[in-house]
């Protein structure tokens, strides 16, 4: 079994996030992705973030009835700010022996993971699925295989080096990275709340029953 954790503040989850979680599902071969919201985030501000229970709620809801796609309260059920490398090791022990896991993250957030807690031990402990734009380029963009391999040797190791396919790197210290490019939607949690505040419509952005969700209980407004 492999197994995929897809971590995030979700607030709220869209098509986006779903859409790229499905097609690292599939092209991983994973046989589920864990979408886990972050109860409290330790790179964002947290004022105005909804809270960690209905995010939960919402995640729980865009993922019912899709096959291998599933939602964890792991962060939420553990006190104190949200590491990865914590979660990490939860699911590496809840499924030793049994699964793979893999770490699913935006290049965004991959490009500042050497501010993470303890990264070093989490890069050489799970390998590491980079999700970006497929139209995405070239340094300028961050979104090209050498742009990644370059952060890579300045930052994390300087002895890595691509790996058979395109956007596959390995070291000293890296149990493995994969870039893979997902569909771009161009939706964010950001505009979503802005949509919300200023009453227009959020629909075919999120799930109906997230929308719903967000309705009945008045999030973002």
């Amino acid at each position: 079994m492999r197994i995929g954790l897809f971590g995030g503040t979700f607030d709220p989850i869209h098509f986006g996030h779903l859409r790229a979680a499905l097609e690292v599902k599939e092209g991983f071969g994973l046989t589920r992705v864990f979408l886990i919201p972050a109860a409290a985030p330790p790179h964002k501000a947290r004022e105005g973030v909804a809270p960690a229970g209905d995010r939960l709620r919402m995640v729980e809801l865009a993922v019912n009835g899709e096959p291998g796609l599933m939602p964890s309260d792991v962060e939420i059920r553990r006190e104190g700010p949200s590491y990865t490398i914590d979660t990490v090791k939860h699911f590496r022990r809840e499924f030793a022996g049994v699964a793979e896991v893999f770490l699913i993250v935006g290049l965004d957030a991959f490009l500042e993971i050497d501010t993470w807690k303890s990264f070093r031990e989490l890069l050489a402990l799970v390998p590491v699925i980079v999700i970006s734009r497929p139209d995405a380029a070239g340094p300028a963009s961050h979104g090209g295989a050498e742009a990644l391999l370059d952060f890579i040797h300045a930052r994390i190791s300087p002895e890595a080096a691509a790996t058979g396919a395109t956007g596959e790197f390995s070291g000293p210290g890296l149990r493995g990275v994969s870039r893979y490019a997902v569909t771009a939607l161009d939706i964010s949690s950001r505009r979503i709340r802005e949509l919300v505040r200023t009453g227009r419509s959020i629909r075919f952005l999120v799930p109906a029953a997230v929308h719903d969700c967000i309705q009945t209980k008045g999030l973002y407004a």
